[in-house]
């Protein structure tokens, strides 16, 4: 990354923050250098990349929407046993383990419980108790919420 702030991308399926570079297409299209289409890189869901214009005031007094990294989003891994955090995505999982979570109500947007880290991860999601390997938490993206 250059110098300037990054710009994130907001699904609008399923929430996920992400920039233009994570947004690569699965297909490998050949007009992938002047698609304007971004990819989800959480659930796939491909939409139109949002226009650029700005009125002279907005490029005066607004700023470009940035993520601080370790304040807003960070790994299930990083969050203290007993804090309270929602699920923004499981970044990297396989579509099959995502599915297989989301049984459990493990979906973006759910509220997490970290009740224990070692030997191995418990959360609990609503009256649902879940234990995983550390490996798991640390594809499992979270924003703290307040108790």
């Amino acid at each position: 990354m250059s110098g300037g702030l990054s710009v994130y991308f907001q699904c609008a399926l399923c929430g996920f923050e992400f920039e233009r570079h994570q947004s690569t297409c699965a297909a490998g299209c050949a007009l992938a250098r002047h698609c304007k289409l971004l990819r989800c890189p959480n659930c796939g869901y491909e939409f139109p990349e949002p226009l650029q214009s700005r009125t002279w005031f907005q490029k005066l007094f607004v700023r470009q929407r940035a993520l601080v990294p370790g304040r807003e989003l960070m790994s299930l891994e990083e969050v203290t046993e007993g804090e309270q955090c929602e699920l923004v995505c499981l970044n990297g999982s396989p579509a099959s383990r995502r599915s297989a979570l989301a049984v459990y109500g493990l979906v973006p947007g759910s509220r997490l419980w970290l009740t224990q880290k070692r030997p191995t991860f418990i959360i609990r999601v609503g009256e649902t108790e879940l234990a995983f390997e550390s490996n798991i938490a640390r594809e499992m993206f979270v924003k703290r919420v307040a108790p």
